[in-house]
C-alpha cells in the first residue's frame, strides 16, 4: 500500500464539486447533499455536515396513521429524517454502495434498508407484503417513491439489474437480496416449503419472490436481514 504525505493524504481526500447537482457521491459510499430547503434521509445516516442544518424525525403528521399502523405490526425499524436548512450534508449507511437515481415522474419501489436519501419532489409510502408476514426476517416492507427528484438508493457491492419481459417470462429473486423494482411491476409470494425445510435441513430458497410483466429488477450479491417480524 502507498504511503503518502499529508498533503497528499489532504488532496486525495479533500471534499470536490464535479457537478451542480443537489445530490453528489464524495465517493462510492458516501453521498454530498447540497441543502436549500428540505430532503428525507434515513435516520443515522449523517456522517458531517456544515451550515445552518435542522434534523427532525419523521413524525405523526408526515407518516400518517396508516404508516404508523404498519410499522407497529411487524416491529418495521426503518426511519426517516427530514433535514431542512441551507448547507453541505454528507451522508452514508454502513459503507455500502450508493446508486443516484433521477425520478422524472416516475415510481419506484425499494427495499425499506436500502432507501438513503431523496429529494423534496418524490413522495414515500411504505408498502406491506401482506402474504410474506410471520414466513421470514426482513422483506416485508417495501418503500414506494414516486414524483420528481433525486434518488439515492445503497446496495452491498454492485447492484445488478434484471430486466423483466413477457416475452422471457418472469424473474425470481430472493427477497432479502432484492433492492429495488421498477413501478409497473408487483412481485407475488413463491413459497417451496417442505417437511426438510421445516426441519432446519432445506437450502435456504423456500421464499422468493416472483417479478412478471414488463420492467426491472434489482438485487445484489448480498442477503441482507435487519427487520423481524414481532412474535416471531
Amino acid at each position: 500500500m502507498a504511503i503518502k504525505t499529508i498533503s497528499q493524504f489532504l488532496a486525495a481526500s479533500a471534499q470536490k464539486d464535479s457537478s451542480a447537482e443537489a445530490f453528489e457521491l464524495e465517493s462510492p459510499r458516501m453521498l454530498e447533499i447540497r441543502l436549500q430547503d428540505w430532503v428525507w434521509t434515513k435516520a443515522g445516516a449523517m456522517v458531517a455536515y456544515h451550515g445552518d442544518l435542522r434534523f427532525i424525525r419523521q413524525g405523526i403528521r408526515e407518516q400518517g396513521l396508516s404508516t404508523l399502523f404498519k410499522k407497529a405490526l411487524s416491529g418495521e425499524g426503518m426511519q426517516l429524517m427530514k433535514v431542512q436548512g441551507q448547507g453541505r450534508l454528507y451522508v452514508a449507511d454502513a459503507g455500502k454502495k450508493v446508486t443516484l437515481l433521477r425520478l422524472e415522474n416516475d415510481t419506484i419501489f425499494v427495499n425499506g434498508n436500502d432507501v438513503l436519501a431523496f429529494e423534496s419532489g418524490v413522495a414515500s409510502e411504505i408498502t406491506m407484503m401482506r402474504r410474506m408476514a410471520g414466513m421470514m426476517s426482513g422483506g416485508l416492507f417495501n418503500m414506494r417513491l414516486s414524483g420528481s427528484g433525486l434518488v439515492a438508493i445503497t446496495s452491498h457491492y454492485e447492484p445488478l439489474t434484471l430486466p423483466v419481459s413477457r416475452r422471457t417470462g418472469p424473474v425470481f429473486t430472493d427477497p432479502n437480496a432484492t433492492v429495488a423494482w421498477s413501478g409497473g411491476l408487483v412481485p407475488e409470494i413463491k413459497t417451496d416449503i417442505t417437511l426438510r425445510t421445516l426441519l432446519g435441513r432445506g437450502s435456504g430458497e423456500s421464499i422468493q419472490l416472483k417479478f412478471h410483466g414488463e420492467g426491472w429488477v434489482v438485487v445484489q450479491p448480498y442477503e441482507e436481514v435487519l427487520y423481524r417480524a414481532q412474535g416471531g
